[in-house]
């Protein structure tokens, strides 16, 4: 029982490493750093390339890589725990079929050139990875009966739909380059509602930078994915804070850590517009991302368990 507990928070403190070096990784444009998979420029490390920035690239791809598969060998300790200590089996063998197909969309990601719609169902397995694996680490502890949390149920849930949400629109954003669309605030293009082509920006099936019909994808369309993700932000923000108000009647620590993350977003959302996405920055926002949507599972876990930490 120890070694579950141990393991499950060690792949779900892993899991988040590898989401937030993902995200360096691709904002520091090293995606293709490494242009065959599993092997960078057919070895296992890149230790033979002339041009040093082409270098510097493989080494963050092939670090990302070698993370990755240490979380998927973890997963699969913790879930042969689980299944001889008969507890959180279908939880442990979802997370293990999970990290299966994130490793094939990271094989994907390669070997299709950063086609947006892979990219973007790559950083969600991620995110979907680490949400199961604080949700396992949670079952881990005695339940606490607390019947009231039950109340929250629907906030929470709420509250952790819209983030989803969000999180995939900001996905669509980094994977389409689109981060940059809308240069100024509050305005986009200096206008509320600036010229925008929804039917191009949010095609799925299409080459990175290409329309549906191979053509360019031109400036309005990635003006709608940007300022579409700007909007819904809004939305997940009061979604989120609303569950925060509730959970503070009832689970003050959960209450006081939503507000603060979601706050935190928000203003990494608007600093990075404002200071031009450096990559500081940029990567702080995808971290700030997995952080909230962890604190969303925990505030769901209590409220759909009806049970209260008892940490």
């Amino acid at each position: 029982m120890r070694a579950l507990r141990l393991l499950s928070i060690a792949a779900a403190s892993l899991a988040l490493v590898v989401v937030v070096l993902g995200a360096y990784v691709r904002l520091s444009d090293a995606g293709l750093g490494c242009p065959d998979w599993p092997l960078c420029y057919g070895k296992p490390l890149p230790a033979e390339i002339a041009d040093a920035g082409a270098h510097a690239k493989a080494w963050k791809e092939m670090a990302h890589r070698y993370l990755a598969g240490t979380l998927g060998l973890l997963i699969v300790a913790l879930a042969v725990a689980a299944w001889r200590v008969r507890r959180s089996r279908s939880i442990a063998l979802a997370v293990v079929l999970l990290v299966v197909f994130q490793a094939t969309l990271g094989m994907w990601t390669v070997t299709m050139l950063l086609k947006p719609a892979i990219v973007t169902a790559h950083l969600l397995g991620g995110m979907a990875t680490l949400a199961l694996l604080v949700w396992l680490a949670l079952s881990q502890w005695p339940p606490v009966p607390a019947p009231h949390m039950r109340a929250l149920r629907a906030a929470a849930l709420l509250a952790f739909g819209a983030a989803a949400v969000q999180i995939a629109l900001g996905g669509w954003v980094s994977a389409n380059y689109a981060a940059l669309a809308c240069p100024d605030l509050p305005l986009c293009r200096g206008t509320l509602l600036p010229a925008m082509n929804f039917a191009d920006a949010f095609h799925l099936v299409r080459e990175l930078g290409r329309t549906g019909e191979g053509e360019l994808l031109p400036i309005e369309a990635l003006t709608a994915i940007h300022w579409t993700h700007r909007v819904f932000a809004v939305v997940a923000l009061v979604a989120v804070l609303a569950a925060a108000a509730r959970a503070l009647r009832v689970a003050r620590p959960i209450g006081v850590v939503l507000a603060a993350l979601v706050v935190l977003q928000f203003g990494l959302g608007l600093a990075n517009v404002a200071l031009a996405l450096p990559l500081p920055l940029a990567a702080a926002h995808n971290a700030g991302a997995a952080l909230l949507l962890a604190a969303l599972v925990v505030l769901n876990f209590f409220a759909f368990r009806g049970l209260r930490p008892s940490w």
